[in-house]
């Protein structure tokens, strides 16, 4: 699934679809494909919405990454469950849905055999998350069916601490509860009917890493958890990681710059004399000038940051000048 409009994201995105949002360095949907890949999942169909040309010309036909991708162009977007709907063709065996900006190492094949051993219609991948809150609570009893959903309960109200993780694994014949042509999404409509109609519906609980990229807080958590040793991700070729800081190819670091991590420099920037970078994420080509300070910022592609600037904070569009001597996080 990487069709949306990314507004969480913004300024980051208004640009830049977020399938090709950098972790590491390297579009998130690359590292989607190839988790994908190294549990045998090959066959992918990605939906593309916004600058779906930047997406295609990214993972084209998914030589590149050991996969076949093929693709899903929506010229208005139908919902999650819509877009799988209008490539129901492409399924006649148990298939994954999974979105593009779900950074995991969850056991996926763990998550089909219980599907399997089940008879299951439709499972979710399920994990715990400290606060059920951002994200909703999924009640399941003793063998896994799932009985009940809670949108996003207040802290203290919520019954489980079980996460949707937005990975899916489903039977075709699901694809028959959802109207063609139609705006239809999964959590609004089809997992509700599956209740109602008492369906083999199952959540499968696992212990392991999973991170939704999609709001500013959770960008940062998985650069950290990244950098930090928490999750194992690729670097793109010629980065170098060391003391939780990642260099991206072709960038040039003055030696009187300091750099405390976890921060995460990418391809092409430029550290000079006396910047300061601290707990930062730069995308390419930055540019931090002399005397300057970035704490606990998100520069996108291009930014320049002036001579003694002190940035404190926030999310900074692809090619902001930024000139101010201090700037505060956005609300």
């Amino acid at each position: 699934m990487a069709g949306g409009l990314s507004t969480r994201l913004y300024p980051l995105t208004l640009d830049l679809p977020k399938p090709l949002v950098p972790v590491l360095d390297r579009p998130v949907l690359g590292h989607v494909t190839e988790y994908l890949r190294d549990f045998g999942v090959d066959d992918l169909v990605v939906n593309v919405h916004y600058f779906p040309e930047a997406v295609t010309s990214y993972a084209g036909d998914g030589s590149g990454f050991g996969v076949r991708i093929s693709y899903l162009r929506e010229p208005e977007l139908m919902g999650s469950a819509g877009a799988v709907r209008a490539v129901a063709d492409r399924f006649s065996e148990t298939f994954v849905v999974i979105g593009c900006d779900d950074v995991t190492n969850l056991d996926l094949t763990a998550a089909l055999e219980f599907h399997r051993a089940r008879k299951a219609e439709a499972t979710i991948v399920l994990t715990e998350v400290a606060d059920v809150s951002q994200y909703g609570a999924v009640i399941v009893d003793s063998l896994g069916r799932i009985v009940e959903f809670q949108e996003k309960p207040p802290r203290g109200t919520e019954r489980s601490k079980l996460a949707n993780t937005g990975i899916y694994i489903f039977e075709p014949r699901l694809l028959e509860r959802i109207p063609q042509k139609t705006f239809y999404d999964f959590g609004k409509q089809v997992f509700p009917e599956l209740l109602t109609a008492k369906a083999a519906f199952y959540g499968m609980h696992q212990q392991g890493y999973w991170c939704d990229i999609g709001t500013p807080g959770e960008y940062r958590r998985v650069h950290r958890d990244a950098l930090e040793g928490r999750i194992a991700l690729a670097p793109p070729d010629g980065a170098r990681i060391a003391h939780h800081v990642l260099i991206g190819a072709g960038s040039t670091i003055s030696p009187k710059a300091t750099i405390t991590g976890p921060t995460c420099i990418g391809a092409r920037c430029t550290l000079e004399d006396g910047a300061q970078l601290v707990s930062s994420i730069l995308w390419q080509g930055v540019r931090v000038g002399a005397d300057a300070s970035v704490r606990d910022a998100v520069l996108g592609n291009d930014v320049v940051v002036a001579d003694g600037a002190v940035i404190q904070g926030g999310e900074y569009g692809g090619g902001t000048r930024i000139e101010s001597a201090m700037f505060e996080s956005p609300p």
